[in-house]
């Protein structure tokens, strides 16, 4: 039998007991009053909407950093993959995930594609998501993004819906700004949860009339200072999750820091708690988490005080999987799995040239999914990036087809003054982006990142640097601190091209996501997502 020593957290009575708890087979079977402890214990930490692709780990790779962070369950979106490899990368998610302590579960993904308006890899009808939403470990149906086929009674978007109620399973938002009649209508579908809420007016409506905000932080946006007072405010009607986190973010804090920054707001514990863990194992019927009581699975991080809320220690069903003394280590050879069919291209292929017309230019807002737009005027001819004016080339092409064309775009808000990025991380299809000052730059970029089938490159003439995910070109399975060290040094190398914005690969991977406003580029077109249909670039 195993004990540990230290001051438990009671809700009831809403203060700390020292005490000392004994667990064995998992459960906790005796708990103590015992004088004397410093450190502190508490129910773990629950990530409540994350896309694990988005950290460029598989599934058991990105537990490791989790539970250093005093997380012990998330429910995981596998939207990335399934859009590349349709089933066969789903279930590649969920058979992973059993490489790990880590309390995983799952929403099957309800747009794969996101839009008709891309080419993705695969797609997922109401007869696929019923045989996956069967499965024990799936709570939910994950994030509704195709809001306007919601709002339209597209066919296909209530068959899946229906799918969701017939096995009693939850139902996940996805409708940024959605407000009035029409959120009434989105609501009324089904639909329990958004994490898109981007201002606290919107986020109290969408309270108000029933839904579930998941406060979102995570590496691109980031809406923790809008939104956090809703702690308090509606203490049962909020959850906590990052959607999307790089690697070096979550080495850094995960929500352990979302945590840390409550605190420092004077949130009581209990309403943070209730945002982190029981609300979400209340949604989403998260019933084998245990609760610090005698008889439940022995789930709960140690940490040394409320200031600091640094996690010492890490217990999932009674195995420590972190201990801040002691170096855990984790290894599970993983076979590659991918997709990469497209052809290489030539600096002919991206070539643009106007007629004197004007040019819709993407903007892109630093910390936000959101882009603006505007137009410039532009001269008869060749139109190349303008360093000056911070107009870059952005580029989408089709990685699933052979002999396919890019689709060229322009966009404001990079600030590169050299050097491209490449990468196969796009939401949601996952066709290659690329952002660049000059086109030879870009065409090198673009062509290391066929070649390596797929990940992250920066390059400036013949200097290239990148980091390949072998697993969907979206993950890898090497070693976290492998691919956070390869990761932070491309980081750097964009940073130098000029950029101010926090995030700029996490940034650009959404330039293609089609149900997110204002302006986007798919491997068809420029996209207006408020009228959902394809717009000129030029005009």
């Amino acid at each position: 039998m195993e004990n540990v020593f230290g001051k438990i957290y009671n809700f009831e009575k809403e203060f700390f007991e020292s005490s000392r708890i004994f667990f064995e087979n998992g459960k906790i079977v005796n708990i103590k009053k015992e004088e004397g402890a410093v450190q502190l214990i508490l129910p773990g930490l629950i990530d409540s909407h994350v896309h694990i692709e988005s950290s460029m780990l598989i599934p058991s790779r990105f537990a490791e950093l989790a539970v250093r962070k005093g997380v012990i369950a998330v429910v995981t979106d596998p939207h990335e993959i399934s859009n590349v490899l349709g089933v066969k990368g789903f279930e590649f998610m969920l058979n992973d995930a059993e490489n790990t302590d880590l309390k995983i579960y799952f929403g099957v993904p309800s747009c794969v594609p996101a839009t008709p308006f891309e080419t993705s890899g695969a797609v997922f009808d109401p007869l696929i998501i019923e045989k996956l939403i069967r499965n024990p470990k799936v709570v939910t149906l994950s994030e509704m993004m195709n809001f306007p086929g919601a709002l339209n009674e597209d066919s296909d978007v209530l068959a899946k819906i229906s799918v969701a109620k017939k096995y009693n399973k939850k139902i996940d938002g996805h409708a940024p700004g959605l407000t009035g009649e029409a959120l009434n209508k989105y609501i009324a579908s089904g639909i329990s949860t958004d994490h898109e809420a981007y201002s606290y007016p919107e986020a109290k409506e969408k309270i108000e009339k029933g839904m579930m905000i998941q406060i979102r932080e995570g590496s691109a946006a980031k809406n923790f200072d809008a939104l956090w007072s809703l702690v308090n405010e509606f203490p049962d009607k909020v959850m906590l999750c990052t959607d999307d986190s790089h690697p070096d973010d979550l080495i850094n804090g995960y929500i352990d820091v979302i945590v840390k920054r409550l605190l420092n707001k004077g949130v009581s514990m209990n309403n943070i708690y209730k945002a982190v863990f029981f609300n979400p194992i209340k949604h989403y019927g998260l019933n084998d988490i245990g609760m610090l009581k005698v008889g439940d699975k022995a789930d709960f991080i140690m940490v040394d005080n409320m200031e600091n809320f640094n996690v010492l220690k890490t217990v999932i069903n009674g195995k420590i999987v972190f201990d801040s003394n002691r170096k855990i280590i984790s290894s599970n050879k993983i076979d590659a799995l991918n997709v990469f069919n497209v052809s290489k291209i030539n600096t002919d292929d991206i070539k643009v040239f106007s007629d004197g017309k004007q040019m819709n230019v993407i903007k892109a807002i630093d910390g936000e999914l959101i882009t603006d737009s505007f137009k410039i005027k532009t001269d008869t001819g060749e139109i190349v990036s303008n360093i000056n004016d911070d107009i870059l080339k952005l580029i989408i092409l089709n990685r699933y087809e052979k002999n396919t064309k890019p689709v060229v775009a322009f966009i404001n808000g990079f600030g590169f003054r050299k050097g491209p990025v490449a990468t196969s991380i796009a939401h949601d299809s996952h066709n290659i982006v690329a952002v660049g000052t000059n086109d030879s730059d870009i065409v090198n970029a673009i062509n290391k990142l066929i070649e390596i089938k797929g990940g992250v490159v920066v390059a400036n003439q013949d200097d290239i640097d990148f980091l390949k995910l072998d697993i969907a070109g979206l993950m890898s399975s090497a070693n976290p601190e492998q691919v956070i060290d390869i990761y932070k040094k491309i980081n750097e190398r964009v940073k130098e091209f000029g950029t101010k914005l926090k995030a700029p690969f996490m940034t650009l991977s959404f330039m293609s996501l089609l149900v997110i406003p204002k302006l986007k580029l798919s491997d068809k077109g420029l996209f207006d997502v408020e009228k959902f249909s394809f717009t000129n670039l030029f005009e």
